[in-house]
């Protein structure tokens, strides 16, 4: 169902198990008009531009049915910030989105699922929240995560994402003061609050690669993990089956080990 009122019959080719995203198709020799004439051109696409060269103060507009009545609504704003991990929750689903771009352009309830598009018309973000206890605070997911889901389907047929199989905290100052540690960043390996929430998944890369309890994850590939940079940010710059090399802390003397990155499985 398009902004104009619409209907084009579509299927689901895959779903992102990490983003709040999934890729429809639409078979174009099965759009008819209201004639029963078969439509050569029913739309036009709109450029898919990279995420990966934004910039703080950057001018965006978003499009949208705000509100879920007010179709093709647009809004103006900026990029007010890069790499944020908000919770966002919905319909009784609560999930963590990672690495998404900031914009004071307005994002209501009804604009998911819409474009955040630069001063080119090329999409450079899918509107997916806004913050409910403040205003001008919205969050869009990168169009480069989209446009890698794509490529995937394409190659392989399915999304994929590597797996290492770790539960773990990101150090900060207050964690380091709290648990006495030896530095200030990284990822603690520790055990979830409930039963049963293991540090380290039984027969995982992780296991494998002799990772335990305890150990201080400093760096993968030499990618320093911290607050802004967390191991599932990097993680996911690689494949199933990658070799990584991770910079470990344990007793308080560094070592490296290598690990073999696996699927995940939902």
């Amino acid at each position: 169902l398009t902004n104009d009122g619409k209907k084009f019959p579509a299927r689901v080719l895959a779903r992102d198990p990490i983003q709040d995203l999934a890729v429809l198709k639409i078979d174009k020799d099965k759009i008819v008009s209201e004639e029963g004439d078969f439509l050569q051109k029913p739309f036009s696409l709109v450029k898919l531009g990279d995420s990966s060269n934004l910039q703080i103060g950057q001018t965006v507009i978003a499009i949208g049915n705000a509100l879920g009545e007010f179709r093709n609504t647009i809004s103006v704003g900026v990029i007010s910030g890069l790499g944020r991990t908000i919770t966002a929750s919905g319909e009784g689903i609560i999930e963590t989105l990672e690495d998404v771009i900031q914009t004071d352009a307005a994002i209501n309830r009804g604009n998911s699922g819409g474009p955040l598009l630069n001063l080119k018309g090329e999409v450079i973000g899918i509107n997916v929240a806004m913050a409910q206890e403040a205003q001008n605070i919205g969050f869009s997911i990168p169009i480069n995560k989209a446009k890698r889901d794509i490529e995937q389907i394409k190659t392989l047929g399915k999304i994929v994402y590597p797996f290492l199989g770790v539960r773990y905290i990101l150090i900060t100052e207050e964690i380091q003061e709290e648990k006495n540690l030896p530095v200030d960043y990284g990822a603690l390996v520790v055990r979830g609050e409930n039963p049963g929430e293991v540090a380290i998944i039984p027969g995982s890369a992780a296991e494998k690669a002799g990772l335990k309890e305890g150990d201080i994850i400093l760096e993968l590939e030499g990618e320093k993990i911290t607050l802004q940079n967390s191991l599932a940010k990097i993680i996911q710059k690689y494949n199933p089956g990658d070799k990584v090399v991770l910079k470990i802390l344990r007793d308080e003397k560094e070592k490296t080990i290598e690990a073999v990155l696996e699927e995940l499985t939902e």
